[in-house]
């Protein structure tokens, strides 16, 4: 019986997600008193390896073959199940990102498995094995009773602090046999964007909404976000007229996010908005309407134009960086 939490990584390198999710499945493991182990697919290097051990996890399991050398999610769950039986693994723990979106639904039909997903607090319970996740856009909460022999949680992101301990992990190189039949998935071209953040990536997020009155305001806003090392992002509503490019959009139609730090420039906080960015560890809300609903979800609220308070946060920053 073990724990098994897959470790994704970006050309070689591990991000905060990984090790948060490694640190929240060292603490599953510790509550049903068995080991974690850690996959690995793709080529990474050893020092970077060790650094999984470093929060929680017994033994590394690292997976190099030449067909997995890009994502395809048949592929993906074949390997993951397999290494899961050998590993009598119980309870398999995968991002809730887009790769795990992506593994889970095959991973779940080909173990059999039960899957809790968007996972954000340890279970309440082992016996009967129950999940807390949140519900409705994050209006509401679900206990989720899980009875499968196998199960698969998907833990959100930015939901459980990072557990530094220290390194005992074994490495170990492991071969998985596969027929190239299975890769479904061709990789034809390659276009990276560069000179901005992304916003999946990026740790601190402003974003506009139609309280910035219009494209011409964007300006501040930009800044802003420069002085910060932040990504721009904007509500629907602001894409749909053009103002900003449909890439920038957040919400349950966009792209669901989950920085530590969303600051809300102009939005109201539709439901729609809301649940693509309810995942964030802090949110900051500026808007004219102190009724907004975007203040019922956020820590910190400024109540005012934006044209006139962004100006004076800029000026702030820059006396703080001098």
């Amino acid at each position: 019986m073990a724990v098994l939490v897959y470790t994704e990584n970006w050309e070689g390198k591990f991000k905060k997600l990984t090790f948060e999710l490694v640190s929240y499945a060292s603490e599953v493991a510790k509550m049903m008193q068995t080991s974690l182990t850690a996959l690995s697919i793709g080529k990474v290097e050893e020092s970077e390896l060790k650094k999984i051990g470093n929060y929680g996890a017994n033994k590394i399991l690292t997976i190099e073959n030449e067909l997995l050398a890009i994502l395809d999610s048949q592929a993906y769950a074949a390997v993951i199940s397999e290494v899961a039986l050998k590993e009598n693994a119980q309870v398999i723990i995968v991002s809730n990102n887009n790769t795990g979106k992506t593994i889970v639904p095959r991973l779940s039909v080909k173990l059999k498995a039960g899957v809790g997903s968007g996972v954000s607090k340890l279970p309440l319970s082992i016996e009967p094995f129950i999940v807390y996740k949140k519900a409705y856009s994050g209006n509401a909460f679900a206990h989720v009773i899980m009875k499968s022999d196998i199960k698969i949680i998907t833990l959100a992101q930015n939901s459980f602090d990072l557990i530094f301990t220290t390194d005992n992990a074994t490495i170990e190189k492991s071969d998985i046999g596969l027929d190239s039949s299975i890769m479904k998935t061709k990789l034809l071209d390659v276009q990276r964007q560069s000179g901005k953040i992304l916003l999946t990536d990026a740790d601190i997020v402003v974003s506009g909404g139609r309280g910035m009155k219009s494209p011409d305001n964007w300006g501040p806003l930009v800044e802003f976000a420069g002085l910060l090392d932040a990504a721009t992002a904007c509500s629907r509503p602001v894409s749909d007229e053009g103002w900003r490019p449909h890439e920038e959009h957040t919400g349950q139609t966009g792209k669901i996010i989950a920085p530590n730090l969303y600051i809300a420039v102009g939005i109201s906080g539709a439901t729609q908005h809301l649940a693509g960015i309810s995942s964030s560890k802090f949110i900051v809300a500026i808007n004219t309407d102190k009724d907004a609903p975007i203040f019922e979800v956020a820590q910190y609220g400024m109540v005012g134009d934006a044209m006139k308070i962004l100006p004076k946060l800029i000026e702030a920053l820059k006396e703080k960086k001098n």
